[in-house]
């Protein structure tokens, strides 16, 4: 499979949104993970991919919480691969996805709202 760039590679943790805007790359890099987990399934899936024993989930684990088809649940497991929010490999026939702790720590050093809400 052909490596591909994922949001973090050049987003970096930066500042948060309440210290300064956002500089127009940054946002175009950070968009789609934010976008892939505006979607209830994909959150979801996210979810239960980071909270999983072991830190990775097989897709047979993940596909029966759903009533959706598995092709549909290949193409949620798709969009948050894309955005770079989970990494996969295969082992035999079944593919076992594991969280990219890092994408997570980007996303919450920019809605980090700490120096906001606390005043200082």
């Amino acid at each position: 499979m052909p490596s591909q760039s994922t949001p973090t590679d050049g987003a970096g943790t930066g500042t948060p949104l309440t210290e300064e805007p956002l500089e127009v790359t940054r946002a175009d890099a950070l968009a789609p993970m934010f976008k892939a987990l505006g979607d209830p399934v994909r959150l979801r899936l996210l979810s239960m991919i980071a909270s999983a024993r072991g830190g990775e989930a097989c897709v047979n684990e993940l596909t029966g919480e759903f009533h959706l088809s598995g092709p549909t649940i290949s193409h949620h497991l798709k969009v948050l691969r894309q955005a770079g929010l989970v990494d996969s490999d295969r082992r035999g026939t079944w593919v076992y996805y594991r969280l990219i702790p890092a994408a997570l720590g980007v996303m919450s050093a920019l809605l980090d709202a700490g120096t906001f809400l606390s005043g200082g």
